[in-house]
């Protein structure tokens, strides 16, 4: 069975930076897309950023592309999102999502196992 934990969310000030991490248990990341999400309050879920473990391909939201980076460490079975020049509307909480594929999705229905998720406030 997989579990996924989220950490690394927290308070930053608009233009600060913080690093999530999402780790798994119950299997490895090998042969599988890591996904992040976010959902604001009042409104959808929506895609943020994945990354392909075994090929390293990545894809981001164009409103996050530039600001925010997937990395993985293989030896923790980790996933991060360093995530820099933050805004308020950065403002959500965070999911980790995985999907027993290899093709990214930016389709939350297409993932497999989710974590709890982790909250992130930005501040003006």
């Amino acid at each position: 069975q997989v579990q996924l934990i989220e950490s690394g969310g927290g308070l930053a000030q608009a233009g600060g930076s913080l690093r999530l991490s999402c780790a798994a248990s119950g299997r490895t990341f090998s042969g599988c897309v890591v996904a992040w999400f976010r959902q604001a309050s009042g409104k959808e879920r929506e895609f943020v950023a994945a990354t392909s473990w075994n090929y390293g391909i990545t894809h981001y939201a164009n409103s996050v592309k530039g600001r925010f980076t997937i990395s993985r460490d293989n030896a923790k079975n980790t996933v991060y999102l360093q995530m820099n020049s933050l805004k308020p509307e950065d403002t959500a909480v965070y999911y980790c999502a995985v999907e027993v594929r290899v093709r990214i999705s930016v389709k939350e229905d297409e993932y497999d196992y989710w974590g709890q998720g982790t909250q992130v406030t930005v501040s003006s």
